[in-house]
């Protein structure tokens, strides 16, 4: 199933980024201009910062130990996901999650492993602009964050809430969690290389790949990955872009 989606995803992504390379305004994108200044900054920071980095650390390291990195990570940032499944009322999501969550940190050595994958508690996404939607909150303009690429003014909720419930903040000092922040960033956008390479490769315009991919990706979340067929491919995110196409 999630191997479907993510081809959805680069489909949907690739047919907007080759629809045309002009920036018509989109109702959805009212800041266009701007955002594109922004995902021109990103682009720059990632070429010439992030990707030689992590391409240097992926060289230098095995995958299971990028693996272990990316568990530990995942399994920090789990209270998030409780807290959020309990705001939407989802209590039996909730249950699990606290399940996984005390399993991984006890018998996975703070979530360096994951055991409770294989006894049926398997891991799941779920944040506060997810709840957000749930409550019936409108998601707001599509807007480009600098160091943190694309987002909707209803989902920047969660960066202040991520930091509120990760344990590590609470654990350890700025002199810890500064390079642990760090080692996040560095070995998710080492995990991110082979997605980021195809991205360049197939899209005539990497902001509105990037932008369509982002948006089918939230509506899945929201539903859980079955959305209205109306939401799944709204029509209105593309009929600008392909209208400018066309009278081209």
């Amino acid at each position: 199933m999630r191997s479907r989606l993510v081809v959805t995803v680069l489909l949907c992504g690739l047919l907007s980024g080759c629809a045309t390379n002009s920036t018509p305004l989109n109702p959805y994108d009212p800041y266009e201009e701007h955002n594109r200044n922004v995902f021109e900054l990103n682009q720059k920071l990632d070429r010439h910062v992030l990707e030689p980095v992590a391409s240097g650390y992926a060289a230098i390291t095995p995958s299971f130990f990028r693996r272990g990195v990316d568990n530990f990570f995942n399994n920090a940032s789990y209270p998030k996901v409780i807290l959020s499944d309990l705001l939407q009322g989802k209590f039996a999501h909730a249950a699990r999650g606290t399940g996984r969550f005390l399993v991984n940190t006890t018998v996975g050595l703070l979530g360096i492993w994951d055991p409770a994958s294989r006894i049926g508690l398997p891991a799941r996404r779920s944040d506060m602009g997810q709840t957000l939607a749930v409550w019936g909150a409108n998601s707001g303009p599509y807007i480009e964050v600098l160091g943190l690429g694309p987002n909707y003014a209803r989902e920047l909720s969660d960066i202040p809430a991520s930091i509120a419930t990760n344990p590590l903040g609470y654990i350890f000092t700025y002199h810890v969690t500064v390079p642990l922040a760090a080692l996040y960033f560095v070995n998710k956008r080492a995990q991110l290389d082979k997605a980021v390479q195809i991205r360049e490769q197939a899209a005539l315009d990497p902001y509105l790949f990037t932008r369509s991919a982002y948006m089918q990706y939230r509506q899945n979340l929201i539903y859980e990955g079955n959305p209205p067929q109306d939401e799944l491919y709204d029509e209105s995110l593309f009929d600008d872009d392909w209208d400018e196409s066309e009278a081209e």
